[in-house]
């Protein structure tokens, strides 16, 4: 009977957390979905990266997001900031500026990627001559792809109603 009326707890309490939405680095995830999946859903972080952070931090990668503590949700998010696993799983190696090994997240990342670009197009190198233009960078076809102002067909011409005048 004990064992039942816990399990009926457990269920409520999981049906609960699915509900509940989990704010991690201005990104709003639900609590129904996994910890190794929910991750993923923060600009930057990619599969690897979420499961380098469930072993290291010692999370079950099964369990909802939504079950989490303010504690654990606080490690998480500094482990996000400060990530110590290995360097192959840096989204920014050997940062132009700096030089150290990096990984950025949402909103710094697409700072940084926009900086680039601009960095590019200031010095005219290849790839900034690509971005102005709008054409591909790493050396894809352009004959039949990446056309630009494309129309669809002529189709047929619409029929009046009144008829011929």
């Amino acid at each position: 009977m004990v064992n039942t009326q816990n399990q009926i707890q457990e269920k409520k309490k999981a049906i609960e957390d699915s509900y509940k939405i989990v704010r991690i680095l201005s990104k709003d995830i639900e609590g129904g979905m996994t910890i190794y999946a929910g991750l993923t859903k923060i600009k930057g972080i990619s599969w690897s990266v979420s499961n380098a952070i469930c072993v290291v931090l010692d999370l079950d990668r099964k369990r909802k997001i939504g079950s989490l503590t303010e504690d654990e949700l606080k490690k998480i998010l500094d482990f996000i900031k400060n990530p110590k696993f290995p360097e192959y799983l840096l989204n920014r190696r050997a940062d132009f500026e700096e030089g150290l090994d990096k990984h950025l997240v949402s909103s710094d990342l697409e700072l940084r990627k926009e900086f680039d670009i601009k960095r590019l197009k200031k010095i005219k190198n290849y790839r900034g001559f690509r971005h102005m233009s709008g054409l591909p960078l790493r050396g894809q076809r352009t004959k039949s792809n990446f056309r630009k102002n494309r129309r669809k067909g002529a189709g047929i011409k619409k029929k009046s109603k009144g008829g011929k005048k």
